[in-house]
C-alpha cells in the first residue's frame, strides 16, 4: 500500500456515483451486500446507521458502513467491501481499525459486533487477526464475532 492515508469520507450526492460504482469479485457477491443495498438500508435506517466510502490518493477503493443494533443494543460492523481492483493492498484492515476507531471516539464504546457469511474465511481470517471472537451465535448463515476494544 502506498503511504498516502486511507480516509473514511461520509457518502454524499458529490460521490454517491463513484460509491455505487465500488463491485467485489464475482465469487464475493454472495457474501457481501451491493454498496446499493447497503445505502439502502442505511436510508431507511439514518440516526443509527454511518455509511462512509473508503478512499486512497482521492480515489474510492471501497464501502463501509457502521451502525447501532436497536434490538440488540450494540455497536456494530455492519458492512465492509473493498472494491475487486484494490483487494490485498491493506485497505480492508485499515478501514477496519478506522471504523473502530470512529466508534469508539464518537460513542466510547468499548466493544463491536459484526456477522460475517459463513464459509467467508477470507473476512473472518481478517475480522480474528483484529481481535473479534466468536460469540457462538450464528443467525441468518452469519456467524457473530464481538471484538472488545
Amino acid at each position: 500500500m502506498s503511504d498516502e492515508p486511507l480516509q473514511l469520507r461520509h457518502v454524499t450526492r458529490e460521490n454517491i456515483d463513484s460509491i455505487l460504482a465500488l463491485k467485489v469479485r464475482e465469487n464475493q457477491t454472495a457474501f457481501v451486500s451491493s454498496t446499493a443495498e447497503s445505502l439502502a438500508y442505511a436510508y431507511v435506517y439514518s440516526e443509527t446507521a454511518w455509511p462512509f466510502g473508503i478512499y486512497h490518493n482521492e480515489e474510492p477503493v471501497g464501502f463501509i458502513m457502521l451502525g447501532y443494533y436497536e434490538l440488540k443494543g450494540y455497536y456494530t460492523l455492519w458492512k465492509l467491501l473493498i472494491d475487486k481492483d484494490h483487494q490485498h493492498k491493506g485497505f480492508g484492515r485499515k478501514a477496519l481499525r478506522m471504523g473502530t476507531a470512529f466508534l469508539k471516539e464518537r460513542f466510547g464504546i468499548s466493544e463491536i459486533y459484526t456477522g460475517v457469511a459463513i464459509g467467508n474465511d477470507t473476512a473472518r481470517q481478517l475480522y480474528l487477526s483484529e481481535g473479534f471472537r466468536p460469540t457462538g451465535l450464528t443467525e441468518y448463515c452469519m456467524e457473530e464475532l464481538c471484538a472488545k476494544l
